[in-house]
């Protein structure tokens, strides 16, 4: 899959998981479901997804036989940022923290099971 097809799917995929926030609260009136700063977590995570697929394509098309570590690498950076961010948000933010948990979690697993499928369809072509 090349950057720009990727680009491409990866703003759909974002703008219906944004439209989905988006309608959760007007669905579910009485239910807190979406954190105070939501679309800050949300805003992270999109970009910091965005720039470890940039990296892992990148370590990927410069030495092939390293993908699946380039792969890895960009994983553990977006982890490591994700824990300093939680790490932040939570020092600064006095709300309870479940909301919080949940959508951070939610979120990051979803666009980390976007993006490993995009990088695995990859290295499905350079297979063949």
């Amino acid at each position: 899959m090349s950057l720009a097809r990727f680009t491409f799917s990866y703003l759909l995929f974002t703008v219906v998981l944004g439209a989905i926030a988006y309608l959760l609260p007007s669905v579910f009136p009485d239910v807190k479901i979406l954190a105070n700063k939501f679309w800050v977590v949300f805003g992270f995570l999109a970009g910091i997804t965005f720039i470890a697929y940039v990296v892992a394509d990148l370590g990927m098309k410069r030495n092939p036989e390293a993908g699946v570590m380039a792969i890895m690498a960009s994983i553990a950076l977006k982890m490591i940022f994700s824990m300093a961010f939680v790490l932040i948000y939570s020092v600064n933010s006095k709300e309870k923290g479940m909301v919080f948990v949940l959508n951070f979690f939610s979120l990051y697993l979803l666009f980390s099971f976007f993006e490993i499928y995009s990088l695995l369809r990859n290295l499905r072509h350079q297979n063949k």
